[in-house]
C-alpha cells in the first residue's frame, strides 16, 4: 500500500510540474506571437509607405517620358542656363 501511495505521488509532482511547464511554454509562445504581430503591423505599415511612394516616383517618370516623346520637351544646355542670386534680387 505504502508503494502505491509513493507511485500516486511521483506521478501527482509529475503531473504538477508538466502542468506548470506547459503554462510557461505557452505564455512564452503567446508573447512571442504578440510581438511578431507588432511587427508585421510595422511592416505593413512600410510596404504602404513604400507603395505610395513608388506610385509618385512612377508618376513622376511616366510625366518626364511623356513630355519628352510627345511634347519633345529636353532639359537646356548648361551653357544656356542663366542662375540667378536672390542676394542680388533684394540690392
Amino acid at each position: 500500500m505504502l508503494r502505491l501511495h509513493f507511485v500516486l505521488i511521483s506521478a501527482l509532482v509529475a503531473s504538477a510540474i508538466a502542468l506548470v511547464s506547459s503554462q510557461h511554454r505557452s505564455r512564452a509562445m503567446h508573447t512571442a506571437l504578440e510581438r511578431e504581430i507588432a511587427h508585421m503591423r510595422v511592416l505593413e505599415t512600410e510596404w504602404g509607405q513604400l507603395q505610395i511612394e513608388q506610385g509618385a516616383l512612377t508618376a513622376h517618370a511616366r510625366i518626364a517620358g511623356l513630355a519628352e516623346t510627345k511634347l519633345r520637351m529636353r532639359a537646356p544646355e548648361r551653357e544656356r542656363l542663366i542662375v540667378i542670386d536672390p542676394a542680388e534680387l533684394d540690392r
